[in-house]
């Protein structure tokens, strides 16, 4: 079992990091305003540690945020139904609708997971990212939509929806995959009118650390309810197993971390960011335990997410400081993410986090 230089486990920090931000916000209060990813992905990660932990304030606090959103009805109080973004959160509402039988969480999930029937598309049916951003795809997209989608099709026995998703991982991934790296390019605009899209190509330029992060994270989570005859499942793993062992090559080697710019480590103002490392050492510890990676590969899970810990602060109330998290981007050259500020346990970093530390508990076992 690795341990951290101090005695706490993986467990233990994923536990501090809710903390942290329960300390910081009550449920309702959580950023922004709104049916976001950034709540969905870190209460994501509190859910998972709930599970591990049996911590009844864990869920309580998932429950206390998701019942701020969804109303009486079942109807939810404020999303963009034309962003990808707002589909996520809603995963957290199957475990919501299987602890209490609430009907209000059936329904939201029936309001959500059908808008992808109708999702603006590009030529080649690939979904939009955002309603404002017309035929471009961003790897991003993959986690807001592909595992509430597929855990919708289990659950509700509405399969066509795993077939629509595995449709848009396989795009996703043919289109943006370079072929001299295995890296994937943050997003891919088939009409190639984007302002950042390669005239030739329509690929974005650079190769984005935490949208790289969100692809195979949303793939193995797809893979937990889609069924292992699958006509496109060995496929998948084959990404899967691909990008994460590509991605071991950019690790720096000093101090377990990826980069903001996951290929140009040599740049001196390049920098470390701590979303996209965890994220990868969830993923590439979750394929091992899942059998799609050689064991070998553990020790570069475990470099990571030493590598973050290392980073790890506290404040004057000893609740932990989660830093080098990107804040939130939209896709640009290698000078638009260098310039990109950092923030503290922003919710997506702290979701990040957590994810690895509960993937990297199960590790140590």
């Amino acid at each position: 079992m690795q341990t951290t230089s101090s005695t706490t486990t993986p467990i233990q920090w994923a536990l501090k990091a809710c903390e942290a931000i329960m300390d910081t916000f009550e449920p309702e209060n959580l950023p922004p305003d709104r049916f976001h990813y950034h709540q969905g992905v870190f209460l994501s990660g509190m859910e998972k540690c709930w599970q591990q932990t049996g911590e009844q304030k864990l869920y309580d606090y998932m429950k206390g945020w998701v019942d701020s959103q969804i109303l009486e009805d079942g109807s939810i109080k404020k999303y963009k139904s034309d962003e990808l973004d707002d589909i996520q959160p809603g995963v957290l509402l199957f475990t919501l609708y299987e602890q209490t039988g609430d009907e209000r969480y059936k329904k939201a999930l029936h309001t959500l997971v059908p808008l992808l029937k109708s999702w603006p598309t590009n030529a080649s049916g690939g979904f939009w990212h955002k309603g404002h951003y017309p035929n471009q795809m961003w790897l991003d997209g993959l986690y807001m939509a592909g595992p509430i989608a597929v855990q919708f099709a289990k659950t509700f026995g509405e399969s066509d929806y795993i077939d629509m998703m595995t449709y848009q991982a396989l795009l996703m991934e043919k289109h943006t995959k370079d072929p001299v790296t295995g890296l994937l390019y943050h997003g891919w605009d088939e009409t190639k009118e984007a302002k950042w899209a390669d005239p030739v190509t329509g690929l974005a330029p650079e190769f984005w650390g935490r949208a790289i992060g969100w692809y195979p994270v949303a793939l193995l989570e797809m893979f937990e309810y889609m069924p292992e005859d699958h006509p496109d499942k060995d496929k998948l793993v084959t990404i899967v197993q691909d990008l994460l062992i590509a991605l071991t090559n950019y690790q720096d080697p000093a101090t377990g971390l990826w980069y903001q710019v996951i290929d140009k480590g040599d740049r001196p103002d390049n920098w470390h960011e701590n979303s996209c490392t965890a994220l990868f050492a969830h993923a590439i510890a979750k394929a091992v335990r899942f059998g799609y990676l050689d064991p070998k590969y553990l020790q570069y899970a475990w470099k990571g997410y030493q590598g973050v810990i290392d980073t790890l602060k506290f404040d004057e109330n000893g609740n932990v400081i989660i830093g080098n998290i990107c804040i939130g981007t939209g896709i640009g050259d290698y000078a638009h993410y260098i310039a990109r500020p950092t923030s503290e346990n922003d919710l997506h970093g702290a979701g990040a986090f957590i994810l690895m530390c509960v993937e990297m508990n199960l590790a140590a076992k």
